[in-house]
């Protein structure tokens, strides 16, 4: 039992971070944050993600890439150009370095307006900041696991965040349903996206990038939107949009959850 909750905990902990902190914020600034908050979520970005930590400002710059070319061949990670979803974030993952690294011309031009912790970015990148979070993980299992195919999940929690973006990356632009023609093949997989809180309602989120609700029909719901909405109601952050979706569908939305 101990080890299904702290597996549940590390993906939806890792996943939140990711389409809250370094989708919707440091790539979009959806909304704001005093320098309070916004060095309080990066450091729960760094402890949430752990081994597979991934640097806002490298995550803004490859997604808003991805917004100005999505599926073409300057995309950096479109499933149209790889053979299966592990090629695709192999290719993503020389990218996202040579994006760190200031080695890719192509981000220049994307550069500016996103969260920076120089300290937690280099710490978060070494090898034994990475090396020590797996070892908290196995040391984890040592203590917890009753039968030996739960050792199995060890490999998703070093690489959760590079796992969430295969899902969204791939699933999001090869399987589903489309709201909108955005001349791209950006799809809605899920109707109800609670494996990925809205991450996977990316034709509607191509189609309005700044809309902070990723649901758009009725029946849609986007899960971290209602963390946002109550965020913003204790004032923690501020949407930039306040007409995203009436006030009564959110209290009912809020009420459901």
């Amino acid at each position: 039992m101990a080890i299904l909750v702290f597996f549940v905990a590390h993906y939806y902990l890792s996943l939140f971070t990711q389409t809250f902190y370094l989708h919707r914020y440091a790539a979009h600034k959806m909304f704001t944050m005093n320098k309070f908050w916004e060095k309080f979520f990066f450091l729960f970005t760094y402890i949430c993600q752990g081994s597979s930590f991934l640097s806002p400002r490298a995550y803004a710059l490859l997604h808003r890439m991805h917004h100005a070319y999505s599926d073409t061949e300057l995309d950096p990670h479109s499933p149209l150009f790889s053979n299966n979803a592990f090629d695709m974030m192999w290719k993503t993952k020389n990218i996202y370095n040579d994006v760190l690294n200031n080695k890719y011309e192509l981000a220049e031009r994307f550069e500016g307006d996103y969260p920076v912790w120089q300290a937690i970015e280099n710490f978060g990148d070494k090898w034994y900041s990475r090396i020590g979070w797996g070892t908290v993980y196995v040391l984890f299992y040592i203590n917890f696991a009753t039968v030996w195919w739960q050792y199995l999940l060890l490999p998703i929690h070093f690489l959760m965040g590079p796992i969430h973006g295969a899902i969204v990356n791939w699933g999001g632009h090869k399987y589903g349903y489309q709201n909108f023609d955005n001349h791209d093949h950006s799809k809605n997989t899920l109707a109800l996206d609670f494996l990925a809180f809205g991450e996977l309602f990316q034709n509607n989120h191509h189609k309005l990038p700044m809309r902070v609700n990723f649901g758009v029909k009725w029946w849609e719901f986007d899960p971290t939107y209602i963390a946002i909405w109550t965020l913003d109601k204790a004032r923690i952050i501020k949407i930039k949009r306040k007409n995203v979706q009436p006030k009564q569908r959110v209290a009912k939305m809020a009420k459901a959850a």
